[in-house]
């Protein structure tokens, strides 16, 4: 955890993500990434500068087969208050729209509906799990599919809402919260999307692992041009 804790102090310090006394709500997916930015926040909150609260959410986008109770045994443990949205996100995605990209149309359902669950909250600072990895797929997704050099930021304040995006896990290697998830043996629940595994970012995912592989150093170049380029303060 005292590695975690390095890899989200340094992302919390340099973009400077959580003010005193903010309120934060965590979005849990149930993945390992949510559950491991979420004990890092709990534990962060009991000696961080800058006091703040936390809670958790999770969307019930109505997939069937996720039990989320260990999660909610995990909030209890560690002092965080949880709350569990229904929503028919599948339902519509795959069903009724019966969308040919449904991960665009369910990302933005269920981003309005976390931020509703935030706001609900008196909440208006909202952490997301997208780790050192995903940086690095997000950048190849714009370029591969759209065409433009772009990738989500540390900190995106959302002015008709406002909410602001925070991401402390921006430092952090998927393979390091894959160890820590399985060290500290989190509840992780399994993913029932019928379209897991075969969207666009699952592609671009496995394509930076190729051209790392092909070329070693590659990630990290192309996270320090990210940094560099389109971080810059």
């Amino acid at each position: 955890m005292q590695k975690a804790l390095s890899y989200v102090r340094r992302a919390v310090d340099e973009y400077e993500m959580i003010k005193e006394n903010d309120r934060v709500t965590v979005g849990v997916s149930g993945g390992k990434d949510s559950l491991v930015l979420l004990c890092a926040l709990a534990e962060l909150r009991r000696f961080y500068p800058k006091p703040f609260t936390l809670s958790a959410v999770t969307l019930d986008l109505g997939s069937g087969g996720m039990d989320f109770s260990p999660v909610s045994a995990l909030c209890e443990r560690i002092g965080v208050d949880y709350h569990i949205i229904k929503t028919d996100i599948k339902e519509i995605v795959f069903d009724i729209r019966k969308e040919p990209n449904p991960c665009s149309l369910c990302a933005k359902m269920r981003r309005g509906t976390l931020h509703e669950a935030a706001l609900s909250l008196g909440s208006r600072t909202v952490a997301l799990g997208h780790h050192w990895d995903d940086v690095i797929d997000t950048f190849l997704l714009s370029l591969v599919f759209e065409g433009r050099l772009g990738c989500f930021s540390p900190v995106s304040y959302l002015d008709r809402r406002g909410i602001t995006l925070i991401r402390p896990l921006i430092y952090m290697p998927e393979r390091y919260a894959l160890g820590l998830a399985r060290r500290l043996e989190l509840p992780v629940v399994e993913n029932t999307c019928p379209a897991d595994g075969s969207s666009k970012r699952q592609y671009t995912h496995d394509l930076a692992a190729r051209l790392e592989k092909e070329n070693p150093g590659l990630k990290k170049r192309i996270f320090t041009a990210v940094q560099n380029g389109l971080w810059k303060k």
